[in-house]
């Protein structure tokens, strides 16, 4: 009996040293767990007076040899297809025949047609993506996509700041792509056609300079002429009353003036004037380009255009100094000392002599001109239309000034100012500089293809708030500060394909008094990219980069959980097999419930513990010497017996 107890510990003794031993020879080893032996002792009992106190002993067995499934070391490599779990979790590979198997090994590569494999040549197993980045069940891993075809852009995001603090006034009169002093901002954006072409697109920003323009055609005694789309009887014109509000002007005055608004916004209707059978009006200081104003007979016939002017946008009050009067007169709270002998023209000459004064009292009035026996008060052009109350002149004693004919002083004559130009800017785009885009400008009043909403090559408007700055209009579309802003379609920037267009978003552009600069430019296009690598995130998704800057998805790694992964079984090659003990694989991305994440160009290493390993051998060497003296014990009492 002692023979077989001493015999039972040996081989438990060298069980434990093949255990150590193997523990110590895979402490290199990629993904390797350490595995542990475990004993239990044997009774060999009968069933007639089992469980007596003194049974003695049938020796050691080895009951299990557990794995310790616990991380090993992350060390960093320099391979991207390195992977590592950190945290729970297995890889899942395939031989291909049906036959699954799971690892913490992560050192993978490409075989020849693109699968990743593991160093055994099995595949990894994840999660198929489709064009709208969906899963689709699993697979095996690939790169398929060895290169990025070219995509046409569709859509710029752009903001900028315009300096508010640039003149207008300084800017060149007719406006030209080539010359820099005729507008006020420009930026360039790379875009991409269809087949990848590379261009760019150059936006010019003109600010509206402060000025109305005048046009005058000849109506060539026709008694209907058709102005912007608007049939006008000829005799209305001489019924608007100039200054009167629309409320005021009589009825066919009204219908007039409200068909021209409703037509055509660049026109100023109450502008509209008769002189024989000349047809003069002005233009709001806010109108884009305007030299395509269409003014025709009734049968289309164009009308001739007499003269195209344009006047400074600032509103002008001229008084006329009265003569022989003895008094004061006082102009934006200045007063001059007039007597009955000096002339008109004198005292005008002092008082524009006086300007500065003026000014500085009045910061609205920009100049005050002498001219003759009149004085012109000129006042800043972004005053706009300056209410008859304000800045009226006054006088005592016999002196006088302007037209009293009323009761009050009132200007001899007005030019109405108009500021609605402030913060307008005409947006003009050029493909590669040079070839005018298509921005979505509608087709003006009585031209072909108005009434449908039909664009044309052209410039747009973009208005910002005078008082804060913000975008608040583009193309005719307003919305509040803060609000969604409407994007400008391009038209004809892609030569390879007509029907591409270009979604330009310009939300975040600005008109501060900063330097102009580019705040934002980003376009969705690309040109043809060839692979230059793949990585993977860790939440599993393996990404392709490509030479043109792009990156896709082109899969997720799957990771296993057992419910008893002490039940997988070894197969080799750091590879374990399910089993019935350990249940079936639970397969979800990294990140996902209890999964770990995924590290990419790094590898578990093995998680023995040398030093513990080696103390493990001594205790199997003292145990296996033990049970050796046990046997060699057993052996002596046998001889001594039969030596009796």
């Amino acid at each position: 009996m002692s023979f077989n107890t001493a015999i039972t510990g040996l081989k438990a003794a060298s069980t434990m040293l093949d255990v150590t031993g193997n523990n110590i020879a895979n402490t290199s080893t990629v993904g390797f767990k350490s595995s542990r032996t475990q004993f239990g002792d044997i009774y060999a009992t009968a069933v007639v007076g089992a469980g007596s106190s003194n049974t003695p002993g049938s020796g050691v067995t080895v009951s299990s040899i557990s794995q310790d499934f616990s991380a090993g070391t992350i060390e960093f490599t320099n391979n991207n297809l390195d992977l590592a779990i950190n945290g729970s979790g297995f890889f899942q590979l395939d031989d291909g025949q049906g036959g699954v198997t799971y690892t913490r090994a992560g050192n993978f590569e490409l075989d020849k047609d693109g699968f990743i494999i593991s160093k055994s040549g099995k595949f990894l197993q994840g999660y198929g993506l489709d064009d709208a980045g969906n899963r689709l069940p699993i697979g095996n891993l690939a790169v398929t996509q060895k290169e990025s075809p070219p995509k046409a852009t569709e859509s710029i995001d752009l903001s900028f700041n315009i300096d508010a603090r640039a003149d207008a006034t300084k800017l060149l009169p007719v406006y030209n792509k080539d010359q820099p002093g005729s507008f006020t901002y420009t930026t360039t954006v790379r875009t991409f056609d269809s087949l990848g072409n590379e261009h760019t697109i150059k936006y010019n920003f003109a600010e509206q300079r402060p000025v109305r323009e005048t046009y005058s055609f000849d109506t060539d005694g026709e008694a209907t002429i058709r102005l912007s789309g608007v049939d006008i009887t000829v005799a209305d014109i001489g019924d608007i009353i100039p200054g009167a509000t629309f409320a005021d002007q009589p009825a066919n005055a009204q219908a007039l003036i409200a068909a021209l608004e409703a037509a055509d916004d660049r026109i100023d209707p109450y502008s509209l004037r008769l002189d024989g059978t000349a047809l003069t009006f002005e233009l709001h200081a806010r109108a884009t380009e305007s030299g395509d104003i269409v003014a025709t007979k009734t049968d289309t016939t164009p009308l001739e255009l007499n003269e195209r002017s344009e006047r400074p946008a600032n509103e002008v009050r001229s008084y006329e100094i009265g003569a022989g009067g003895d008094g004061q007169i006082i102009i934006g709270g200045v007063a001059f000392t007039v007597t009955s002998t000096e002339t008109p023209q004198a005292i005008a000459t002092r008082i524009a002599e006086r300007e500065a004064e003026i000014l500085d009292r009045n910061p609205a009035i920009e100049q005050i001109v002498a001219d003759g026996p009149n004085i012109r008060i000129i006042f800043k052009a972004d005053e706009g239309n300056i209410a008859a109350n304000l800045f009226r002149p006054e006088v005592t004693g016999t002196a006088s000034i302007g037209d009293d004919s009323s009761g009050e002083i009132e200007p001899n004559e007005v030019v109405e100012g108009d500021n609605s130009y402030r913060g307008f800017y005409r947006v003009y785009a050029y493909l590669n500089g040079e070839e005018l885009l298509d921005l979505g400008k509608v087709k003006d009043p009585g031209e072909p293809g108005h009434t449908d909403g039909e664009t044309e090559i052209g410039p747009i408007l973009i208005q910002f708030s005078p008082t804060n700055g913000l975008l608040r209009s583009v193309n005719g579309q307003t919305f509040p500060a803060g609000g969604q802003v409407p994007p400008i379609t391009i038209s004809g920037a892609d030569p390879a394909n007509p029907l591409t267009t270009i979604q330009l978003d310009l939300t975040n552009s600005t008109q501060f008094a900063s330097a102009s600069i580019v705040k934002n430019q980003q376009q969705d296009g690309y040109t043809k990219g060839d692979l230059i690598g793949v990585t993977f995130a860790p939440t599993g998704e393996m990404i392709a980069s490509f030479s043109n800057g792009q990156n896709q998805a082109l899969g997720v790694v799957a990771f296993a959980t057992f419910e008893n992964q002490n039940g997988l079984q070894p197969s080799g090659d750091t590879e374990w097999i399910a089993t019935l003990t350990s249940g079936n694989a639970i397969l979800n991305p990294p990140g996902t419930g209890l999964n770990g994440t995924l590290r990419s160009a790094s590898l578990e290493q093995s998680n023995v513990d040398l030093s513990t390993e080696l103390v493990n051998l001594i205790q199997a060497q003292r145990n296996f010497q033990a049970n050796s003296k046990t046997l060699e014990t057993a052996n002596n009492i046998t001889q001594t017996i039969l030596n009796i």
